[in-house]
């Protein structure tokens, strides 16, 4: 009975520690839920991840070195940042919801792939020339704008795009290409 109130604070931490925004980016790093929770934190994750499956939510792991081929190291997991994301998919009816334009989301996922198919880094004006070809030029700049300030693609120096946190913690890369390259067929 002890262990089973002692795994429910630590679930309740975990939680209060998940959900709410705390930081500039939402989730929390490893070592800051080691610090709350203790050193059994990976183990208490897996514990919450299994209640929020009840609600098609995750508890999504963003590593920010290369992910690690085997079992990831506690170093590693104190580095790598920890998200609730959407478990499944949704309908057509929840993205309505979530305030994007489908021509939005349509181009996201088209900066996305051109991102993914020069591996990794692709010249803004690659992509928004990309993005021209199928809309608006004055959406294309409000969109381009839109993708960096909500964390789904970010630019360097030298006007380099790169995918960001947010599109490492809520797409699935492999998918995204899967359903491109079926929809080419």
């Amino acid at each position: 009975m002890k262990r089973k109130a002692y795994y429910a604070r630590k679930i309740k931490g975990a939680t209060h520690l998940l959900f709410y925004r705390h930081h500039r980016k939402p989730g929390v790093k490893g070592w800051e839920l080691r610090r709350k929770l203790g050193s059994d934190y990976p183990k208490v994750l897996k514990i919450l991840d299994s209640y929020l499956e009840k609600l098609d939510l995750q508890v999504n792991t963003i590593f920010e070195e290369p992910v690690p081929t085997d079992k990831p190291t506690p170093s590693q997991l104190d580095k790598a940042r920890f998200y609730v994301t959407l478990r499944g998919d949704i309908t057509s009816e929840e993205v309505k919801m979530m305030g994007w334009r489908i021509d939005d989301i349509a181009g996201l996922a088209t900066a996305i792939s051109c991102i993914l198919s020069k591996k990794g880094k692709a010249s803004r004006t690659d992509v928004e020339g990309l993005l021209r070809n199928k809309l608006p030029g004055w959406r294309v700049d409000m969109n381009m704008n839109r993708y960096i300030s909500s964390g789904y693609l970010a630019e360097d120096e030298n006007n380099q795009l790169y995918l960001d946190w947010r599109t490492r913690a809520e797409i699935d890369r492999k998918t995204l290409v899967d359903l491109l390259l079926g929809a080419e067929g």
